[in-house]
């Protein structure tokens, strides 16, 4: 075997080790997070484009801005390859990060005494973090069939007319009901993700912890807000018709 292939697989033995480890689990689980949160957060504003409504000539600000997403990088790159390299980095931090929680959720119960005592102080968000988690999971799915590959077409959709399709499908009650709900569920999620990965990556201290809950909580409801608003807006009026 070359130094080369040695080295390789020295390495592909290191990541195994790290990954079998409970604390490399861990730390696995608060990187692909944080990978989730920052997209979270550029894709909130991202959608804050619609806000600009249906614009004039020049088309919406919203389909202005997809348009540039998928022409990121031309003409270097061929169309579409941020958005695909993207997709593929987020769909990796996903199936890291809910495979490791789900696989550190089984230890833990395999390791947990049959009669525990019920812990006592828990948070909401903290409480309701794999309920919060699994509604995430299916909405992501969802949403990526309505929006991204167009199969739930209940409402006209159109590849690149990203502002009509958001307007036809949020007026629609049960649409603005779901995606509402879901960012509800965002927030709870995040809240206790963000300190959880403050204290896997070691970031908490006594002298500090306040300050991390609050920017927390402050972040949970910032993202919350800024995806509510979009079909809230549509659905009342406050954005016009394409």
């Amino acid at each position: 075997m070359t130094t080369t292939g040695q080295g390789l697989r020295r390495t592909r033995l290191s990541l195994r080790e790290i990954w079998d480890s409970s604390i490399g689990k861990k730390v696995a689980v608060a990187i692909s997070g944080a990978i989730l949160i920052v997209y979270l957060i550029l894709h909130m504003v991202g959608n804050l484009n619609a806000l600009y409504g249906a614009g004039g000539s020049g088309g919406a600000r919203e389909d202005n801005y997809a348009e540039w997403l998928r022409t990121f990088g031309q003409p270097l790159l061929p169309r579409a390859t941020f958005l695909w390299v993207v997709r593929a980095i987020l769909l990796t931090a996903l199936i890291v990060h809910v495979t490791g929680v789900v696989q550190l959720r089984r230890r833990a119960a395999k390791a947990r005494p049959e009669h525990r005592a019920k812990r006592i102080g828990r948070s909401v968000s903290s409480r309701t973090m794999m309920l919060t988690g699994t509604l995430l999971l299916a909405f992501i799915i969802f949403h990526i069939l309505q929006f991204t590959t167009l199969t739930i077409d209940v409402t006209p959709l159109h590849s690149g007319e990203v502002y009509a399709n958001l307007y036809y499908a949020f007026h629609k009650w049960y649409f603005v009901v779901i995606y509402v709900a879901a960012v509800i569920a965002v927030g709870y999620h995040l809240r206790h993700a963000v300190w959880s990965l403050m204290q896997t990556l070691g970031y908490d201290r006594p002298s500090r912890n306040q300050t991390i809950r609050t920017a927390a909580t402050g972040l949970s409801v910032l993202l919350t807000v800024g995806f509510a608003v979009i079909p809230l807006a549509f659905i009342t009026g406050v954005l016009g018709h394409p």
